[in-house]
């Protein structure tokens, strides 16, 4: 048995650029159109197709490189997710790619096989080798793109994170935060941030806090925004909250919260005309 697997599995090395090129001729159109990765330079793609191919050789008649040759079909299968992330291959497609190996390996070899009066055992024999070993490589492609999602989720949602706390400035020394929606622990503690590094950077010395867009305030989101506000104090910056709606007021009030060491104002316009700002000079009329 060992002699026929040692047979077969050098047959497959010996041919594995004939095997690797057979893989992208025998691709439908539809899957040659999506798989993207084709368009790599021919002599890259044929070598990368072609270790593939020589792995799963080495695989039938490996004893004490075993560990080794396992490693090289998880290098593989590594390399094949990323390069399929990278110019947008759908998971399908990649997959069905690695699945076409199987197919050619034993379309070439079928006829050889029966000639040879192979046993049905043996040829059950490679298959139980073979495929494990492709099933790693796609396991390890499918793990790469999980890895990928994940990351593209992380940049999305840094990216919401930002938008979710703009700092809008309004005049020098003066910027305006207007808050949508709800402020949890996470959301605060991004609110407190991004108020002191872009109060650091843009030099300000006040800073209103737009809650219009907030539809609830509890005790914790109070304590949150009392957290936000006496730390910007410290920090030189005072603070002034604006946009509490009439029946939030009175949830607050029945809650027992209060804003005392806060200065509070009705909306934006009101805030900005009572820092000194959006009035009309009329000493310059003639």
């Amino acid at each position: 048995m060992k002699d026929e697997l040692r047979y077969i599995g050098e047959k497959i090395q010996k041919n594995q650029d004939i095997i690797a090129e057979s893989v992208l001729l025998n691709l439908d159109s539809t899957l040659n159109k999506e798989l993207r990765i084709l368009s790599l330079p021919k002599d890259q793609l044929s070598k990368f197709n072609s270790r593939l191919v020589s792995n799963i050789g080495a695989i039938l008649f490996a004893e004490e490189n075993k560990a080794e040759v396992e490693k090289s079909f998880l290098a593989w299968g590594s390399w094949a997710g990323k390069a399929a992330t990278e110019m947008n291959v759908s998971l399908t497609a990649t997959l069905q790619y690695v699945s076409s190996f199987r197919s050619v390996i034993w379309d070439i070899f079928t006829v050889e096989l029966e000639e040879r009066h192979f046993a049905a055992i043996t040829m059950l024999d490679v298959s139980k080798i073979i495929d494990p070993m492709l099933e790693v490589v796609s396991f390890e492609i499918g793990r790469q793109f999980e890895k990928h999602n994940k990351k593209m989720v992380s940049i999305a949602y840094s990216a919401l994170e930002e938008l979710s706390v703009p700092v809008v400035p309004i005049y020098e020394g003066l910027a305006v935060i207007p808050i949508v929606g709800e402020i949890d622990t996470h959301r605060a503690k991004l609110i407190m941030e991004t108020a002191l590094t872009q109060g650091n950077a843009l030099e300000l010395d006040q800073l209103v806090l737009d809650v219009s867009g907030v539809l609830m305030i509890d005790t914790m989101v109070a304590n949150q925004i009392l957290q936000i506000v006496q730390t910007l104090r410290i920090s030189g910056i005072k603070t002034i909250i604006t946009g509490i709606r009439p029946e939030i007021a009175q949830t607050m009030v029945s809650l027992g919260l209060e804003f005392n060491s806060i200065t509070t104002i009705s909306n934006l316009k009101n805030a900005l005309n009572q820092l000194g700002y959006g009035k009309l000079d009329t000493s310059k009329k003639s």
